[in-house]
Formats: structure tokens, C-alpha cells, sequence
């Protein structure tokens, strides 16, 4: 019988991430060594990372940092929520978020490509997360914002007190202060905007939008020569739903978020949101 305790069981889950029942394994295999059934349980997990691939990884946290201008907002996904919150992966997506900042990416496919002091690859790092912990781990989507001259504001958001933050919002202003951009930033993440003007919203959906106000109105019995003025208050409402400027301000909702900026004597340049598997 492989000479290992409970202790070593104990230290060995901790080290790696794996299940009790992997960990057992390897400690028999590799009759009690410590150092050997952590290389077996990697070997042994690698060969599993190609099977996991097309496993669903929709839980994860979002992690952001931000100062001096810049901001750097990252989703790094796993597949329980049970993983989410464990101590490991945690401490995992802050290292990615760190390498995010160093390699000022700002899309996953660069991140992921990009090296670590130590010569491994973020994706190197994640594969072998994905072996030790025994779950699809993925970085899914990276923003960066700059602001020349101005500032950039993270915040982040838990929808569950037992998990890491699933909401992640960057703002980046010119001019104004701290407390209004880390307002808007409160009301971003609760009012998941897709875009800051009307003219970022492509013109196909615009369309779209007008048929849908124009069949729903002929439909409902509307007068003809009501009909434009209806489409067209139909499709204000869509842009005041999507649109960050055009929606009610969340602490002052008489007031639009343009407003309040203008205010404070503030021009919001960018924002990014993320929420963890949408």
C-alpha cells in the first residue's frame, strides 16, 4: 500500500485543484511521492484538455484594474460555479488580468498569446489550470480603454455574495471627477447598454426596428396618419433602452445620463461591460 496520509491527500488538493479521487490515484501510482503525483495528475490532466474543449465554461468571474488613464477589464470562464469561487481560479484570472495590463492587450487572442516572465504563454497557463482543476477554462472576452488626459474607472458587481464579481464595467471620461464616473459606471452595470450614441447603433437595426413599430401599430388598429409619429416615438424608445447617453440616469432618472455628464462638466469617451456567459 503506497505510503501517503490523510495530511498529504489534504496538501496535494490544495496544491493542484484536483478531486480527492484523482488525487488518491496518483498518490498510489506514484507510491506516496508528493512531486511525483503532482507531474502525473498535470500528464494525465493535459491528455483530458482536448476533450474538455467543447464543454460549455459558462460560469467565472470578470476582473478589472484601472488608473493613470487606462483600464483593463478581462472574463475568464469555468464550467461550476463551484470552481468560480474556489481560491485557485481566483487567484488564476488575477494573474491573467496582470498579464492583460503588461502586454496592454486588448482582445483574448493576443492575451492568450502573449508570455509570461517565466517563457509560458497565457494559454500555457490556462491549459495547465485545465488539467490540474479538471474543468474547460477559458479567457473570453479582454477591453481596454485610454483616456489622454483623462480617466478610466472600473467597477465590478456580484450578483451573488458566495461568488467573485460577475459584472465588469470600464468607463473612460474627460473632465468630471471620480464620483461621477464611478456613477456611471454603478449604472452601466445595472442598465447593460450596448452602446454609447445613436450613431453607433448600425443602420440595418434602425430599420428593423421601424418595420417591427410600423406592423405592431398597423396591427393594434392605429390611425394611418397617426402612423409616423408613433414609428418614430416607438423607435426613440429603442435608442433610450440601448443607447447609454439617451437612458435615464439611474440616481436621477428625470435626468439622461447626457445630461448629467454635462453637468459635471464631463464627456464620456468609452465604456466596456461585461457579464460573465452573455
Amino acid at each position: 500500500m503506497a505510503n501517503y496520509t490523510a495530511a498529504d491527500i489534504k496538501a496535494l488538493r490544495e496544491q493542484t485543484g484536483a478531486g480527492m479521487l484523482d488525487v488518491k490515484k496518483a498518490l498510489d501510482e506514484a507510491d506516496g511521492d508528493r512531486a511525483k503525483a503532482v507531474e502525473i495528475l498535470r500528464v494525465k490532466g493535459l491528455k483530458g484538455v482536448t476533450k474538455r474543449e467543447g464543454r460549455s465554461a459558462s460560469n467565472g468571474l470578470v476582473a478589472a484594474q484601472a488608473g493613470d488613464g487606462v483600464g483593463t477589464l478581462v472574463e475568464v470562464n469555468c464550467e461550476t460555479d463551484f470552481v468560480a469561487k474556489g481560491e485557485r481560479f481566483i487567484a488564476l484570472a488575477e494573474q491573467v488580468l496582470a498579464q492583460a495590463v503588461a502586454s496592454q492587450s486588448s482582445d483574448a487572442d493576443t492575451l492568450l498569446a502573449s508570455s509570461l516572465e517565466d517563457g509560458r504563454t497565457v494559454k500555457d497557463l490556462l491549459d495547465e489550470a485545465n488539467a490540474t482543476i479538471g474543468e474547460k477554462i477559458e479567457v473570453r472576452r479582454v477591453a481596454r480603454l485610454e483616456s489622454d488626459g483623462g480617466r478610466v474607472v472600473s467597477y465590478l458587481h456580484k450578483t451573488s455574495p458566495d461568488l467573485p464579481a460577475q459584472i465588469g464595467v470600464l468607463v473612460a471620461l474627460q473632465g468630471g471627477d471620480d464620483q461621477v464616473a464611478r456613477d456611471v459606471a454603478m449604472h452601466v452595470a445595472a442598465f447593460s447598454p450596448s452602446v454609447l450614441t445613436r450613431e453607433e447603433v448600425p443602420a440595418e437595426t434602425v430599420e428593423n426596428e421601424r418595420r417591427v413599430a410600423e406592423a405592431t401599430a398597423r396591427e393594434e388598429g392605429k390611425p394611418e396618419a397617426a402612423l409616423p409619429k408613433i414609428i418614430e416615438g416607438r423607435v426613440g424608445g429603442y435608442f433610450k433602452e440601448n443607447v447609454l447617453l439617451e437612458q435615464p440616469f439611474a440616481k436621477e432618472p428625470k435626468k439622461t445620463v447626457a445630461k448629467v455628464l454635462e453637468e459635471a462638466g464631463a464627456t464620456l469617451t468609452g465604456f466596456a461591460r461585461f457579464r460573465v456567459g452573455q
